[in-house]
């Protein structure tokens, strides 16, 4: 056993204490004992606690994996989310306002991925455990919407009829306006009988759509989302923010940014989160490489009332980044892209002088290089807002707002 003090927590909000030894559920500056394994602590036991230590408020916190930081107050996970940002743009020499960060309340978030494994007895459904293949049921989850956890029955009923007994099922549930949206991925192939069960416990249970691998196995409602005005029905299992109050405070921040343009282009742009909000004030053209989402982002845009001229363009960013001459006529630039960053667009962007770029991130370090390559240009960094909609965990969104009005 050794006696250890907690320095500092790391990205994956794992305490670290000198070695470097890793201690999870650990804060800065507290004593602990342990067991050494390799780079790890285990056994761990609190000898001094931090007056930053608070109770955790899910009973599931010490076996479940889905949170890392219930153990410590709010104030101090949220400057905590923000000097993780500060660390990552000083490492380039950067530094700006950060504006209070938006934190995501209690039992708010709308989309989980759960696992469902078929048993002898019928089947566990929950998260898995911390670095652990084994599930924990999680009947009071302090995360998720209420009506997320009541998918819990729904998610066994689908082990039992389409789970290997080798493999666990990840059903992902997300609430719509019309219903739970359920896509499973690692079930058995699809054949008449199971599509059969399928649709009958898609009836009985009243979801809205069930899908099933690639396939949309019963639908008894579109399961509508709404961005904006506009209301839309995305493809099965793509990407949606996680709680309505983290995408409304992303999409504040954007809209802010992008005041007074008449022409934005959304990079990056996803089913439309932001892109339709926009389309109330300008013009806007949406690129993004799933032409399902797209379709979905175009559906919505048609039927919705009052908004402006969109258009939508399926392309790999990645491999093929809007060129100077495409956003020459732009007043604005969104660019949401996945954690990997936008490497490629914006060392095409800084070629064209935009005069406003909204950066939407979901990866500190990734943003921080792209933010360095747009400062290097002359582009000033404003303000970032960090936005914390994975409560007590250790992911961290931000908006960054980024202006040409020191470009040489």
């Amino acid at each position: 056993m050794v006696d250890i003090t907690i320095n500092r927590l790391g990205l994956y909000g794992d305490g670290i204490a000198d070695g470097p030894l890793y201690v999870p559920r650990t804060l800065p500056g507290e004593r602990v004992t342990g067991r050494v394994d390799g780079q790890l602590l285990r056994d761990v036991k609190i000898v001094a606690p931090s007056s930053r230590r608070v109770a955790a408020p899910c009973r599931h916190f010490k076996s479940c994996g889905g949170c890392q930081l219930q153990h410590a107050d709010d104030s101090f996970v949220a400057q905590w989310k923000v000097d993780v940002v500060r660390h990552a743009i000083e490492a380039y020499g950067l530094d700006t306002d950060f504006r209070p960060v938006q934190t995501s309340p209690p039992r708010s978030r709308r989309r989980a991925g759960f696992a469902a494994r078929r048993t002898k007895k019928g089947a566990t459904v929950g998260f898995h455990g911390q670095a652990s293949g084994t599930i924990i049921e999680i009947p009071d989850c302090q995360l998720v919407l209420p009506e997320l956890l009541a998918a819990v029955p729904v998610a066994e009923a689908l082990a039992t009829a389409g789970a290997s007994r080798k493999t666990a099922l990840s059903v992902m549930v997300t609430h719509s306006l019309t219903g739970l949206d359920v896509a499973v991925t690692d079930g058995k192939p699809l054949d008449g009988p199971l599509r059969q069960q399928l649709a009958a416990i898609c009836e009985r249970t009243g979801l809205a759509r069930l899908s099933w691998g690639d396939e949309v196995v019963a639908m008894r409602a579109p399961p509508v989302q709404r961005l904006g005005v506009a209301e839309i029905v995305p493809p099965p299992g793509s990407f949606l923010q996680a709680t309505e109050h983290g995408q409304q405070a992303l999409t504040d921040a954007v809209i802010e940014i992008t005041t007074g343009a008449g022409r934005v282009i959304d990079l990056f742009a996803g089913c439309g989160t932001f892109a339709l909000p926009l389309s109330m004030r300008a013009e806007v053209h949406a690129v993004e490489g799933d032409a399902a989402m797209l379709s979905a982002l175009d559906g919505g845009w048609r039927h919705a009332q009052g908004l402006k001229r969109v258009t939508t363009e399926a392309r790999d960013l990645f491999r093929r980044p809007l060129m100077p001459d495409e956003t020459a006529k732009a007043d604005a630039v969104v660019l949401d892209p996945p954690r990997a960053g936008a490497e490629a667009q914006v060392a095409e962007l800084v070629k064209s002088s935009v005069p406003r770029i909204a950066y939407v991130s979901c990866n500190p370090v990734t943003f921080a290089r792209d933010a360095a390559e747009l400062v290097s240009a002359g582009y000033g960094l404003d303000w970032i807002q960090v936005v914390d909609q994975f409560r007590w965990s250790a992911h961290v969104e931000l908006v960054a707002s980024f202006s040409a009005s020191h470009m040489r």
